[in-house]
């Protein structure tokens, strides 16, 4: 109940800031969904160039793409923390967030919570639902059930990858450099992961499962058990539970690690 007051109390503060600049809230809306637009286009103009990738349709790489953008908005709400290293260890507010009883994380995030990003996870429910019309997908009330399991597989390996890459900022000044190598390689589990070779696809399966991400729970739904994916979906929730345990291990060691700002 602690917790959940905090979280209140903090979209209250979040709320009352943005209704006072109501036009940046809606630019910030509208450049999100244009960056996803402009995706889609991308994943619209490869098919005008060849009638499958990889063995896969066009409507199924855009089911996939619409998977990939739901666990990643409730991602960016909540884990908008790519500023942390200048913030919090550089200029020391850190020291401010150890001081409060509440966890530190938690109020790290808190303090950074980004709800504008959810308009991505809804475009991509609606990008879901429309696709699977088109392919004739059977609906089973369990899919809903195992969508829910999944998404929050995929939230928690996003969760815990960038939560441990945060955590080097406790044992350097200057990690985000490798940030937005790792933003670029996530786009990577938005496309069937047989079209890269046997490194890659091992890479994004097992060293930074983005794969779990997006196309790989996907493949359930569209029953493509090609290389055995729509069965390997199952261990979805259980590789987002490693993940998000080995981010939190890092993150409370660097912690422990922490000195303070200094002088």
């Amino acid at each position: 109940m602690f917790y959940w007051t905090l979280f209140v109390e903090y979209l209250k503060n979040y709320a009352k800031t943005r209704l006072t600049y109501r036009m940046d809230f809606w630019l910030e809306v509208i450049s999100d969904l244009m960056f996803q637009g402009v995706n889609l286009i991308f994943i619209l103009i490869v098919f005008q160039h060849t009638p499958s990738l990889g063995g896969w349709s066009e409507a199924e790489v855009v089911f996939v793409y619409g998977f990939f953008m739901v666990p990643s908005g409730i991602f960016g709400a909540l884990f908008n923390i790519w500023n942390f290293s200048e913030r919090y260890i550089v200029k020391g507010e850190m020291d401010r967030i150890l001081t409060r009883p509440a966890y530190n994380l938690y109020q790290v995030l808190l303090e950074n919570v980004d709800p504008p990003s959810l308009f991505g996870s809804l475009v991509g429910a609606v990008i879901m639902v429309l696709s699977w019309t088109k392919l004739g997908l059977p609906f089973e009330p369990l899919d809903v059930l195992m969508l829910v399991v999944f998404v929050l597989g995929a939230f928690f390996i996003y969760a815990g990858i960038y939560t441990a890459l945060t955590a080097i900022s406790f044992y350097s000044d200057a990690p985000t450099g490798i940030l937005p190598l790792m933003y670029n390689i996530q786009n990577y589990g938005r496309y069937p992961v047989n079209i890269y070779n046997k490194a890659i696809r091992f890479l994004l399966t097992w060293i930074l499962p983005f794969a779990f991400v997006g196309v790989i729970p996907a493949s359930y739904f569209l029953d493509h058990n090609e290389g055995g994916l729509s069965t390997l979906a199952l261990l979805t929730p259980v590789m987002g539970i490693v993940v998000l345990s080995l981010g939190l291990f890092l993150w409370n060691r660097g912690v422990r690690r922490y000195s303070g700002a200094g002088s």
